[in-house]
């Protein structure tokens, strides 16, 4: 697609917050499959809870990522990628390999088809794991408009699932736990400090990576507050459904408003409700969640001295969860947990279909007009779906393995992107809607902690081998 200056319109009012609730939802389900279902219940049950204290820094640190995001596309009504193209015409290559690659694994997927075929008795795991891939294909082919079917399934999941696992929790957990959790956000475990000795550093930056979404689908947050009509967002058409009758002429090139005292008040207000929106859906919700099933995950198996390989942690812990409440609550767990993975593999699938078919029209220079965007997007979906079946078929690994893989990988692209997104900001945009020196400073020390921290890990372990 041909890359067109921008336009002038209106900046339109900031809606009542009530209105701009969804977006944050999507984004708060891509990390719920991964780092609080997985990945630190699973530290918790092997470490205990001295390295607790990652959830703030990782969470902290993506809250100021997604915010510097979405002032982009609040501000230009466009995803961040169309600002990238902007820069450079080589970084649409980039961001099609870097998306395409680290989330090719079908991990979450694998980890939801364990832990329904354990709640129902089902053999054949396999045959789950490639029908959740088949089931996500057809959700997000089938739905009338694609944002609105993932902002449902989302919301139905969330607003069901986590208020049951609090209602497990209460059952389970005591003042013991929590004071266990207190000591643990200060760094402070069973004879370690911070970081346990002997525990894999892979793990630690996979855990620190998917507290939120994760690589480069933080990035996926601007074309979901676009379709949601977030500021200049509101100009924007929605993909359909695959079979949908009604088709809309997308459009991924943006607009700019006026610099103006009035249109700068309402950039504020705007600004100040969507930080509210992200905070408490994306931080509250999120911290709280991994709060919850970490407290689950020492109550029983760490206290209980076992030291579980892989996903098996959570399996550990619905069986005695079954012997403590019940076993129709054990039950009620797992199934939980498996449907918040396959929420988490939905939407990884929705976002990475997103990136790759923008991408791919920005890196055909024309020759993929924005017209055809719903039909790339389709194309990305289910080749990723028949790639990921490929490899759960004949890579043989277990499920936390390909999500450690993945996040390590991603870890990575946050490093990169998180660079490109403040040099856009700052380069772009007017210097009223920039980005102010607190904001600046956390952007800096993000990209120093994640560029840093991936560096190390990845030489250490090249040096191992």
């Amino acid at each position: 697609m041909k890359i067109l200056p921008f336009g002038i319109r209106e900046l339109p009012q900031s809606p009542s917050l009530r209105k701009l609730i969804g977006p944050s939802f999507i984004l708060l389900s891509m990390g719920l499959g991964s780092g609080e279902v997985i990945l630190w219940p699973y530290l918790v049950s092997n470490w205990g809870f001295g390295l607790i204290w990652g959830v703030l820094v990782g969470l902290t640190l993506q809250f100021f990522m997604n915010m510097e995001i979405e002032r982009y596309s609040l501000a230009r009504g466009e995803s961040i990628f169309v600002g990238f193209a902007r820069k450079s015409k080589i970084l649409p290559y980039w961001f099609i390999f870097s998306t395409f690659i680290p989330w090719m694994w079908p991990g979450l997927a694998a980890s939801s088809s364990t832990f329904i075929s354990t709640s129902f008795g089902i053999q054949n795991t396999k045959i789950l794991t490639i029908g959740i891939l088949l089931l996500i294909g057809f959700i997000l082919s089938l739905g009338p408009v694609l944002y609105k079917t993932v902002e449902t399934t989302q919301k139905i999941l969330i607003t069901i699932g986590i208020p049951l696992i609090i209602l497990i929790a209460l059952f389970i957990i005591d003042k013991n736990d929590v004071n266990a959790l207190i000591n643990g956000l200060r760094g402070i475990g069973d004879g370690y400090r911070f970081i346990p000795p002997g525990m894999s550093l892979f793990s630690f930056l996979a855990a620190l990576t998917y507290t939120g979404a994760g690589g480069n689908l933080n990035l996926a947050q601007s074309s979901y507050i676009r379709e949601k009509g977030y500021g200049m967002g509101v100009y924007t058409d929605k993909i359909s459904g695959l079979f949908s009758s009604k088709k809309e002429d997308i459009t991924l090139c943006g607009n700019k408003f006026e610099i103006n005292p009035e249109n700068i008040s309402k950039f504020k207000k705007w600004w100040k409700n969507i930080n509210i929106e992200h905070f408490s859906l994306f931080w509250v919700i999120g911290i709280s969640t991994i709060f919850i099933l970490s407290l689950l995950s020492y109550a029983t198996t760490y206290e209980a001295n076992f030291k579980p390989e892989g996903i098996n942690f959570a399996i550990l812990e619905s069986q005695i969860i079954s012997e403590v409440v019940g076993s129709i609550v054990g039950t009620i767990f797992l199934v939980i947990l498996g449907l918040m993975l396959f929420a988490t593999q939905l939407s990884v699938m929705d976002a990475t279909g997103r990136i790759n078919s923008e991408n791919i029209a920005l890196a055909s220079r024309g020759k993929i007009s924005e017209k055809k965007i719903p039909y790339v997007y389709y194309s990305v979906l289910w080749m990723q779906i028949i790639i990921g079946i490929l490899i759960y078929l004949f890579i043989s690994q277990e499920p936390l393995q390909l999500v450690i893989i993945s996040a390590v990988l991603n870890a990575f692209t946050m490093f990169i992107h998180v660079g490109l997104t403040y040099w856009v900001n700052y380069s772009t945009l007017e210097k009223p809607l920039r980005p102010g020196i607190f904001r600046t400073l956390m952007m800096i020390f993000t990209f120093l902690f994640y560029g840093g921290f991936s560096i190390y890990v990845l030489i250490n372990n090249i040096i191992k081998i």
